[in-house]
């Protein structure tokens, strides 16, 4: 990058979301520069499933065609690397990277996903994606009817559970200690076929990221093949907080219909954003981001 380049947008963060708000963008003739660390949550992921004409790709595969389809805008540049620092306020931003350059954009879109919090598993993180999942329908089917687990404990583990149920009756709650539900939902539980296991987990088997076997802090195992988790998160970057962009107390950042954030000229699309982590909902933030903010942009012109 060139000292001072200007643009209409910097779209931080070169992933679903942010591609699709480029695509958007540079349909609408604006100057655009996506900036990508290139480290999408899903990297781990072998294929991708509930995105119609690209169902079972792999990510890589779908990203390497999204980014061709982007670029072919001549108005949307897409640079590797990391921001660090961002300057100013609506319409006049300076965006400085981990390798000391700036570029200036009138608005913001932030693209930059979330950070799950593995829980401290050994096996876990490698399985993360693979078969260590977190939503059926996009891992689901290809794990119907096997032996499955579900990770979790508190009031919403009921609710997961009979939504997993649905896929497989092979099904065991794991809480990883006592269990903190009551025993109206323990009774549920049960009365759906659903083994509870209270006993804390304390390492998983895997063969590159496919489960095998479940070891317990009694020395016992238990064979499986899919776990479904809903892990922590924090936000991947720092820097809408730092901007003052709201959260709302999920953790999520707080978006209005149009994805504009509760700072002027910041937008935020995708799994920061939003409790919808699949592609085609990012991919709808993502394109509905770039609308509404080139009509903002629209109406400041004229």
């Amino acid at each position: 990058m060139t000292d001072q380049e200007n643009f209409d947008v910097v779209i931080i963060g070169g992933s679903y979301a942010g591609l699709s708000a480029g695509m958007t963008l540079g349909r609408a003739r604006r100057h655009v520069v996506i900036i990508d660390s290139g480290k999408p949550c899903n990297r781990q992921t072998p294929h991708s499933h509930n995105l119609i004409t690209h169902d079972g790709k792999t990510p890589a595969e779908i990203a390497a065609l999204a980014r061709e389809q982007v670029l072919a805008y001549p108005t949307v540049q897409m640079r590797a690397g990391s921001v660090t620092q961002i300057l100013g306020s609506n319409g006049a931003f300076t965006i400085i990277t981990d390798a000391g350059q700036s570029v200036q954009a009138k608005k913001l879109i932030f693209a930059t996903g979330i950070r799950d919090l593995m829980p401290e598993i050994p096996g876990f993180a490698e399985c993360w994606g693979i078969s260590a999942i977190h939503c059926p329908y996009c891992h689901g089917y290809e794990y119907s009817d096997a032996r499955t687990g579900v990770l979790m404990n508190g009031e919403m583990a009921m609710e997961y559970v009979k939504m997993i149920r649905h896929w497989t009756a092979d099904l065991t709650l794991y809480t990883n200690g006592p269990a903190t539900f009551d025993e109206a939902a323990r009774n549920k539980i049960r009365s759906i076929g659903v083994e509870i296991i209270e006993m804390p987990l304390v390492s998983l088997d895997h063969h590159d990221g496919y489960l095998q076997t479940l070891h317990l802090a009694d020395g016992s195992t238990r064979d499986i093949t899919a776990l479904y988790h809903r892990p922590a998160f924090v936000q991947h970057s720092s820097l809408p907080e730092e901007l003052g962009c709201e959260l709302n107390p999920q953790g999520f950042i707080k978006v209005d219909e149009a994805q504009k954030t509760t700072i002027p000229g910041i937008y935020a699309a995708g799994d920061n954003s939003g409790a919808f982590r699949g592609l085609t909902g990012a991919m709808a933030a993502g394109t509905i981001a770039g609308a509404r903010l080139n009509h903002e942009l629209i109406d400041e012109e004229y």
